[in-house]
Parts: structure tokens; C-alpha cells; sequence
């Protein structure tokens, strides 16, 4: 059996203002559950981190991850970063809903960034029997219009933590586009992956905001920082379901105001994580 993922972690943007801080310590904070628990290797681990982490250099290793797997192997791909949402287009014409999108280095509004169509065509390569986890630390929100981006103070437990939010608001050309509508819908970014075979974990709902967060002494994804806590009290040996549940609950704990998610299969939901 082959484990391989492809761990993306995007701290700086070229959009100016748009940087986070916790982005790169989750990508090395899931590589290390990764090899201590999961049977991954240094060799079948690729990282891609912030200049690097540019939109051509993700396809090829989304590439990459995907070649040559066979029935019985696990492939991983993690992205933190910025998402956003971007009217859906087909060549010229508008339709009449919204992609939600992910955010590489080089994002900008004219075409370079990660969609759901791009990802169908990778991942439909993917043979029966190959396990696909997907884990998304970036905002999926449902509410375009609304200010993010900017600094506040967290009303959780400890005040001091300053929270920026993992969403790229459009510029107003590209918002109203989107509002020119009142029957916009929007569809999750692994929306076009065959259920059968994949999980996916997401650090909120898609009308929530993700968290890059000071905790404890370092910036992190809130919920990373949590996926990952929780793996290692249990030393790997975990189910997604409850894995899913002392998630939530360590967020609602903290004070944190999203709610993971978690879809797959209803048996994998009462297997190990990563099984």
C-alpha cells in the first residue's frame, strides 16, 4: 500500500493586504501526524508552501499525487489558505451560481486560482479503491459581501488573540457580477468528487469563516491546530466520526464561531481516521 499527499500551506499572497500567518505551520503540523502515525514517508510527502505554493505548482502536484495510485493506496492533499467565491463561468457567458474557489500565491481575479472543475478532472483519475482524505483550512463562505479581511479582537476565552479570517473578498467589479442575481447558489469546492471515495474535512460551514489564529504562542488554522491536537492524544488510533465531534467541540470551547465539517461515506464515518 502507497501513502501520498500533497500538504499546501499559503501564508503570502501577491494580492497586497491579503497575507495570513498560520498557513505554513499547518502544513508542517499535519506532515508530522502524518509520519508519526499514518505509515507516510518523507519521500511520498510534498509540501508547497507560500512563493511556491503558485497555481501551476499545485496542479502538478495534484498530478503528481494521483499518478500511478492503485486500489488499497491512501492519497492525502491539505490546503490552508485564503478561498473565495467567483461567479461560475462557461467561456463567455455567465450561468447563474457561484464556485467556490481556492487561493494559491499568484491569486488574482483573472483566472488563477483553483476550482472545482479543475479538481474533478485530477481527481476522476483516481481508480477504485484508492482512499482520497481531503482537508480544506480556508473560508467557503456563503456571504461574499461582508467584510473580513479586517484585524479584530477574538471574543473567546483569551482576548488577546488577534484572528484574521481565511476569505478573499472580490473587488467590487467581480461582486457585481455575482449580484446580478437574487438566485445565486453555492457549491462547495470538492463538490464534483466521486462521494465513494473521498473525505473531506473542512475547518467550517460554507457559510461560515475559517480562523488563522495566535494559539498558544504560534499562528495556526484554529481548526488544524485542533484536527491535529486531537490525533496525537490519541496516538493516530481515532474515528473520523469522533474525531469530528472533539473538533467541534474544542472550537466551541475556545470561542471560536465555525463548525467543522466532515463528508464521506457513512461507513467511513465509524473507521479510523485516514483508513
Amino acid at each position: 500500500m502507497t501513502c501520498k499527499a500533497l500538504l499546501v500551506g499559503v501564508n503570502k499572497y501577491k494580492l497586497p493586504g491579503s497575507d495570513l500567518q498560520g498557513c505554513v505551520n499547518d502544513a508542517t503540523n499535519v506532515r508530522d501526524v502524518l509520519l508519526k502515525y499514518f505509515g507516510f514517508t518523507v519521500k511520498n510527502i510534498r509540501v508547497l508552501v507560500d512563493t511556491r505554493a503558485t497555481k501551476k505548482a499545485i496542479i502538478d502536484r495534484l498530478m503528481w499525487l494521483v499518478k500511478g495510485v492503485k486500489s488499497g493506496d491512501r492519497i492525502l492533499f491539505h490546503f490552508s489558505g485564503h478561498g473565495s467565491q467567483i461567479r461560475d463561468r462557461d467561456g463567455d457567458e455567465l450561468k447563474d451560481h457561484l464556485d467556490e474557489i481556492l487561493c494559491p500565491h499568484d491569486m488574482d481575479w483573472d483566472g488563477t486560482y483553483i476550482v472545482d472543475d479543475e479538481l474533478k478532472t485530477i481527481f476522476s483519475a483516481i481508480p477504485a479503491g484508492v482512499h482520497l482524505d481531503v482537508l480544506l483550512d480556508s473560508c467557503h463562505s456563503g456571504t461574499g459581501t461582508r467584510e473580513m479581511m479586517n484585524l479584530s479582537e477574538h471574543p473567546g476565552p483569551d482576548i488577546s488573540r488577534a484572528i484574521r479570517q481565511r476569505f478573499l473578498a472580490p473587488p467590487m467589479d467581480i461582486l457585481c457580477r455575482q449580484l446580478d442575481e437574487d438566485d445565486l447558489s453555492v457549491n462547495r469546492i470538492m463538490k464534483s468528487a466521486n462521494p465513494a471515495n473521498h473525505a473531506l474535512f473542512s475547518g467550517c460551514k460554507d457559510n461560515q469563516t475559517s480562523a488563522d489564529a495566535y494559539i498558544k504562542g504560534t499562528y495556526n488554522g484554529a481548526f488544524i491546530y485542533y484536527f491535529c491536537k486531537h490525533i496525537r492524544d490519541a496516538q493516530g488510533a481515532i474515528t473520523r466520526a469522533d474525531l469530528l465531534k472533539r473538533l467541534r467541540a474544542s472550537l466551541k470551547h475556545e470561542g471560536y464561531d465555525q463548525i467543522p465539517q466532515l463528508e464521506c461515506p457513512a461507513a467511513w464515518k465509524k473507521k479510523k481516521v485516514l483508513e
